[in-house]
């Protein structure tokens, strides 16, 4: 697991590269699936969770990308200090990973699709005959 500092000047520090980062590398680690965890320099206490609202807040503020609409937020607000908000957040965070799984496993059925597709095997075939015919070709 990487540890990222975040020092008082609003910086933040990858120790496993002894680096400054920005914002858009910890969405990097994010893609990535890599570990990470964010503490308070000073403090050590953990604020992975500051960290990454922030970067959703800034990902929120451009409408055209925006994921959260302002009725689905008003719905998770009203779960806030209900009895039901345990079920919610665990409701929510597997119905994420799910769908992830899903669009991997899509993914995967596609490029394997296209891998395969007949005018993928007719132009390594055309490759092939192209490299035969070269008379630079070392195989000959």
């Amino acid at each position: 697991m990487i540890t990222i500092k975040k020092y008082p000047n609003r910086r933040l520090y990858d120790t496993s590269q002894s680096k400054y980062i920005n914002l858009d590398h910890i969405k990097t680690l994010i893609n990535a699936r890599t570990d990470f965890e964010i503490v308070d320099s000073k403090t050590a206490e953990v604020i992975t969770k500051s960290i990454l609202m922030q970067i959703i807040s800034e990902s929120e503020t451009n409408q055209a990308q925006s994921l959260l609409t302002d009725k689905l937020l008003q719905q998770l607000i009203r779960f806030y200090d209900s009895d039901m908000q345990p079920y919610v957040r665990q409701y929510l965070e597997q119905s994420l990973v799910q769908f992830i799984e899903q669009q991997d496993k899509v993914q995967t059925v596609v490029k394997s699709m296209v891998d395969t597709s007949p005018m993928t095997i007719f132009s390594k075939m055309m490759e092939s005959n192209l490299q035969a015919w070269n008379p630079n070709n070392p195989k000959k």
